[in-house]
């Protein structure tokens, strides 16, 4: 398209050339289009200017005018898209999230008494209120968290989710937010799990009809660091290596380590333990879970590709492990298959939120465990 056809463009009053020329200002045009629909303009070249002050740049200019510039990468060039700006709703007073959260209160007392419900509800709140904190740091809208009810379940809740109502800047924004979440949780988690084993006793297990809360390897730690050893402890190996013992019965729950001896939870290291259990299902990489926004922030649309993988062990899991992995690999696989872009695909992640994603990944695999619930 020549240069004078784009002085006579124009777009809500606002010249094609005017766009142009504040996209010339962070980078080498080589190629303009006139988009379709949503897409107002398709700007290709170069960029000169370091790609997240570029955005910063371009977002404040034509923000003035309603605009939004979308950065992408096409190839081998750099791909400025300006869109309309899409309007974002404002929060009014949080009466459905007070609600749920009474709700939540509520139905979580019901299972495990006041000491479980005030750590567990401790917990749920640090991990989101971990999101929305650094959320808010960078202006993005979000909402308040919604606690889930959930009467008659193991824990009285499904969690609590707080709800992005814009897209996230860039891949360090959505890195930041998505981790503080995790951290924040455990932060909480970790010290109310060893108080809790501290408060509970080692006792001998019933030979049948009895049910046992699943282990993570960091649940397995912290009950190591109270005990001094790794429970439940069996009556003895028999002819079975230790550590073969202990690999077969992480990830299966067999066999069942009647007549030996395991820690009677007080209701604050159940509490410790659900919200440990809910850190690592929020730390599945897939989705639009914690560990699926790191996993996009660590590979952009690459990740996508890893859903799918994920859906098919989950229920690999749920036929050879445990049942409830079907749950989990059906909800991920109606809402989990796409994960939003971010306004921003150029700006990469830097050293240092590239090993704090790696962290994130770690972290899930030293909190989930392969068989959350073990009846018997």
């Amino acid at each position: 398209m020549t240069e004078n056809k784009l002085d006579k463009t124009y777009l809500d009053d606002v010249s094609t050339q005017a766009i142009v020329d504040m996209v010339s200002d962070v980078m080498d045009v080589g190629n303009i289009v006139v988009g379709k629909e949503k897409e107002l303009l398709r700007i290709r070249g170069k960029l000169f200017v370091e790609s997240d002050e570029a955005y910063d740049r371009l977002s404040v200019a034509m923000g003035q005018i309603g605009l939004t510039p979308l950065f992408r990468i096409d190839k081998q060039d750099d791909l400025v898209i300006v869109i309309r700006s899409v309007p974002v709703e404002k929060n009014g007073f949080p009466w459905l999230n007070i609600l749920l959260f009474v709700i939540t209160l509520f139905t979580v007392l019901q299972t495990g008494g006041w000491a479980f419900a005030l750590c567990l509800m401790g917990i749920l709140l640090a991990h989101e209120m971990g999101h929305y904190i650094a959320a808010r740091k960078y202006g993005a809208s979000v909402s308040l968290p919604y606690f889930i009810p959930f009467p008659g379940g193991l824990l009285g809740t499904m969690g609590a989710v707080i709800i992005h109502k814009a897209q996230m800047r860039n891949k360090r924004e959505l890195l930041d937010v998505a981790v503080s979440g995790p951290l924040a949780g455990l932060a909480v988690a970790i010290p109310v799990v060893v108080i809790g084993l501290h408060l509970s006793e080692v006792s001998p297990v019933p030979v049948s009809g009895f049910l046992l809360e699943g282990n993570s390897i960091m649940y397995l730690a912290a009950k190591y660091l109270v005990f001094g050893e790794l429970l439940p402890k069996p009556i003895d190996y028999g002819q079975v290596p230790a550590v073969i013992h202990w690999i077969v019965f992480f990830f299966t729950g067999n066999p069942y380590p009647g007549g030996g001896t395991d820690v009677f939870v007080h209701p604050v290291a159940m509490a410790g333990w659900a919200g440990m259990l809910i850190t690592g299902l929020n730390l599945i990489p897939a989705g639009q879970l914690d560990g699926g926004h790191i996993l996009y922030a660590l590979f952009g649309k690459s990740a996508k590709k890893v859903g799918p993988l994920v859906v098919v062990l989950l229920a690999v899991a749920g036929y050879f492990i445990w049942s409830g992995w079907w749950i989990w690999a059906g909800l991920l696989y109606v809402f989990g298959q796409n994960h939003p872009e971010v306004l921003d695909e150029i700006t990469e992640l830097d050293d240092y939120r590239r090993s704090l994603a790696f962290v994130g990944l770690i972290l899930f695999f030293l909190l989930i465990a392969p068989v959350p619930i073990m009846e018997y």
